[in-house]
């Protein structure tokens, strides 16, 4: 793991929870990670990003957004949310970051039936839950071997270099 500042020129694959934490300007890792985005933005890094991260990052940003504006808690806000429809119609944050994210510099990679697969097999071989493995999938499919993240499971990844904030 090295700090969440590639050298300039690095190809790195970033992690949602890097792009949450930019969004939603966490107070601890935040500015670390809005300064990657805005490196990428300025082409100092190439920077890539899949179809499910955004995905993930949009879920992540509905949920923080709930909890702020309606005061929910945590706990099961995916079951409240599924209950309170009407609600989730009233949320933008997760939208206006996955768009935001689209005009980043980021380059979005599709995710094949093969990834998945190859993802299964990841799984197991380094203890990964399936996002994560479908992470490395897509990674190597592409030759990527930088990775922004604050997930430490991927440190069991040889030759993986994680990028984390501090």
């Amino acid at each position: 793991m090295s700090s969440i500042q590639p050298p300039a020129d690095t190809r790195v694959f970033v992690d949602a929870n890097t792009l949450v934490f930019h969004f939603a300007q966490h107070a601890r890792f935040g500015a670390a990670c809005t300064e990657l985005i805005e490196r990428i933005g300025r082409g100092e890094l190439l920077g890539f990003a899949s179809a499910d991260v955004l995905s993930d990052l949009a879920h992540r940003m509905m949920t923080i957004e709930a909890m702020q504006v309606l005061g929910w808690p945590a706990a099961s806000i995916a079951q409240r949310l599924r209950r309170n429809a009407a609600e989730i119609q009233k949320l933008t944050l997760f939208r206006r970051a996955v768009e935001e994210a689209h005009q980043s510099g980021l380059h979005l990679l599709p995710v094949t039936p093969q990834q998945v697969s190859a993802a299964t097999s990841i799984s197991q071989q380094f203890g990964l839950l399936s996002g994560d493995a479908l992470i490395v999938a897509v990674m190597r499919e592409h030759g990527l071997v930088s990775l922004a993240s604050y997930d430490a499971d991927f440190d069991r990844v040889p030759g993986l270099i994680r990028y984390a904030p501090a």
